[in-house]
């Protein structure tokens, strides 16, 4: 169990995700995680903060009607200073999309892109200090980066946020754990052209489950999609799934459990 504390420059701290239909994504992720909802901070339109056992998870807010983005989950990074991170970002060949800003008294947030397109939240705490709970079922576990090679996209992120890089040694796979203070906290996996047309370079969340094949049976009963079917993977029982408004995000039964 991971306790809301400050975490460290680079640490994978929230993970939100902006959609058109609020109330109905509430009800899907309510039913597949076990989540409830609170109000969060209005800066940028509704948004409601995910509960777990009373414990703060995740963030859902509501696009405005004309705004046509991709729905996607999106993790933030954390920083001592958004606006320096925000130039730094800039300077590495990046884009800051949105912000920095004040989320209340919450902290200050960015939205930022890599020079390869991916979206990644910046985010600044202060009062909020991100995921209070991570290991159980309907938690976020691991945040991974899909891009097309992992030595220049892992040099953005070491300049960015300094992340000690290390590739993983294989002729078959293009692998690197980014680490802080020597611990692995996200991942990038180089897969090329193999990458979806539609989607290029983005970051995935995992969400940890109790059954993989179940939570994978209960998205297509609440009209999501199974992406790439359960199977057995390094960290555990894996799906690739979508929620009913297109968001791509991996349920997991973690190895250790």
């Amino acid at each position: 169990m991971t306790e809301a504390t400050p975490r460290p420059p680079g640490t994978p701290c929230w993970v939100s995700l902006m959609v058109h239909g609020i109330d109905a994504t509430q009800e899907f992720y309510r039913t597949l995680f076990g989540w409830e909802f609170i109000p969060g901070p209005q800066q940028l339109g509704p948004y409601v903060r995910a509960l777990l056992d009373g414990r703060e998870v995740a963030g859902i807010g509501q696009l405005p009607p004309d705004r046509h983005l991709r729905i996607a989950w999106t993790p933030y990074l954390a920083a001592d200073d958004a606006d320096e991170t925000a130039e730094t970002i800039r300077c590495c060949g990046g884009t800051v999309a949105v912000g920095p800003l004040d989320a209340g008294e919450a902290g200050r947030l960015a939205i930022c892109s890599d020079p390869t397109g991916a979206v990644f939240g910046v985010w600044q705490a202060e009062a909020h200090h991100g995921t209070a709970a991570a290991g159980p079922p309907g938690t976020p576990v691991w945040n991974e980066l899909l891009t097309y090679e992992t030595s220049a996209t892992g040099k953005f992120y070491r300049m960015v946020f300094g992340y000690e890089v290390e590739p993983v040694v294989s002729a078959e796979h293009d692998y690197a754990t980014l680490r802080v203070a020597g611990e692995p906290v996200a991942s990038l996996h180089g897969v090329g052209n193999a990458l979806p047309r539609d989607r290029g370079p983005h970051w995935m969340t995992y969400f940890e489950v109790a059954d993989t094949d179940e939570a994978a049976r209960l998205v297509q009963e609440l009209g999501g999609h199974v992406l790439r079917a359960p199977r057995e993977g390094q960290a555990g029982r894996l799906a690739v799934v979508a929620d009913p408004e297109g968001a791509v995000f991996t349920l997991v039964r973690s190895a250790a459990r």
